[in-house]
């Protein structure tokens, strides 16, 4: 078996590789009005989804793992042309060869009002946020979001302000997330009577994006645990890890079994929602789950630098200069989930809005 994976490594993958781009220099024609947005690294199952998202570009899908260099002579041909790439998930020499021929990177991202099931389930995704200064999560450099956060003038459109709210209020009383695949449960049953000040330690993926460009040091998820007791010895500790890590799709760096003695681990399916009853402070290291409970009256610890630290709002322990005022939870609402994203149906492709996609989301679940 060892043998023939290292026969498929070695010389079927390049020939697929070889085969994709001849077939994609084939297709890539001339001819055509709107900017070129050659597209990395977007699974094929959410392709014709992002295209429809991407409507103002001809949106041309460059194959995984391609040498760039081929296809220098089709690109450099539009006078035209952007490089859109899902996350930071392209090699170092696209990067390269943006750079060189001055082509702009922009970067695609879920939004913040996502779906009903999970994206590893291939649930195609109600909300995408495109960026073209860097990402939401990555706090090394500016992002459209946090242009946004610094510089819209909100007391010049009250009723943005207004429709946030409202929008805020809708999204408390639906119980609608960014993802929303697990049935609601009684909490009560999952962490017993309350005694004491509760906190709750939101797990992440170690080695996701999120941490790597949004945390400027080496944390793990049990150090944010260890931190929460060493801060609150008095408080009662839930940690709840990453499904993906406890049902072992992703690799962990910590192991919460290690901390049981210190906190109740919450190893069963949970929703988000669920998980902040009864809780009176979180900690995360760049979780958007902090903002969720931010906007659900619950204070928050940040221990990197997510988009809504450093507004005023959360107890931040890694600094951003860049960002530059204070605002209320409602400004950073409106920005991050009424200005920043865009909404789009799934199936018939309509755009939509915040307040429709959280409707049809709830009733989905």
């Amino acid at each position: 078996m060892d043998i023939i994976k290292k026969v498929i490594k070695r010389f079927i993958k390049p020939l697929l590789v070889l085969i994709k781009t001849i077939v994609f220099i084939k297709n890539d024609k001339a001819t055509t009005r709107n900017t070129v947005a050659y597209t990395f690294r977007v699974s094929g199952w959410k392709q014709d989804y992002v295209k429809a998202f991407l409507s103002e570009y001809d949106v041309r899908y460059v194959p995984f793992n391609v040498n760039i260099k081929w296809l220098k002579k089709k690109i450099l041909r539009h006078p035209n042309k952007v490089f859109i790439v899902w996350g930071f998930n392209e090699e170092d020499s696209v990067r390269e060869f943006a750079k060189e021929h001055d082509i702009q990177i922009y970067r695609l991202e879920d939004g913040f009002v996502r779906s009903s099931g999970l994206g590893s389930m291939h649930t195609l995704p109600y909300s995408l946020c495109l960026d073209k200064r860097g990402m939401y999560f990555d706090s090394s450099q500016a992002s459209d979001l946090e242009d946004i956060l610094n510089n819209f003038n909100f007391l010049d459109d009250p009723g943005l302000l207004v429709r946030a709210k409202k929008a805020l209020d809708m999204l408390k009383e639906l119980r609608v997330s960014k993802y929303n695949h697990i049935p609601t449960k009684d909490i009560n049953e999952i962490y017993g009577e309350k005694k004491n000040r509760r906190i709750l330690v939101i797990g992440q993926v170690e080695d996701d994006a999120s941490i790597k460009k949004g945390c400027n040091q080496i944390v793990t998820n049990n150090d944010i645990v260890f931190l929460a007791r060493k801060e609150n010895p008095e408080a009662e500790i839930f940690y709840k890890p990453h499904p993906d890590v406890l049902t072992g799709r992703r690799p962990m760096q910590s192991n919460p079994k290690k901390v049981v003695d210190i906190a109740k681990v919450i190893e069963e399916p949970l929703s988000l929602i669920d998980s902040f009853e009864t809780i009176d402070h979180v900690y995360t290291i760049t979780s958007l789950s902090g903002f969720e409970a931010l906007i659900r009256g619950i204070s928050v610890t940040t221990i990197g630098a997510p988009f809504y630290s450093g507004w005023g709002l959360t107890d931040d322990r890694q600094m951003t200069t860049r960002r530059r005022r204070s605002l209320s939870v409602e400004e950073l609402f409106a920005a991050a989930y009424i200005i920043y994203p865009r909404y789009l149906d799934p199936i018939n492709k309509e755009p939509l809005t915040l307040e429709e996609t959280i409707k049809r989301i709830k009733s989905e679940i």
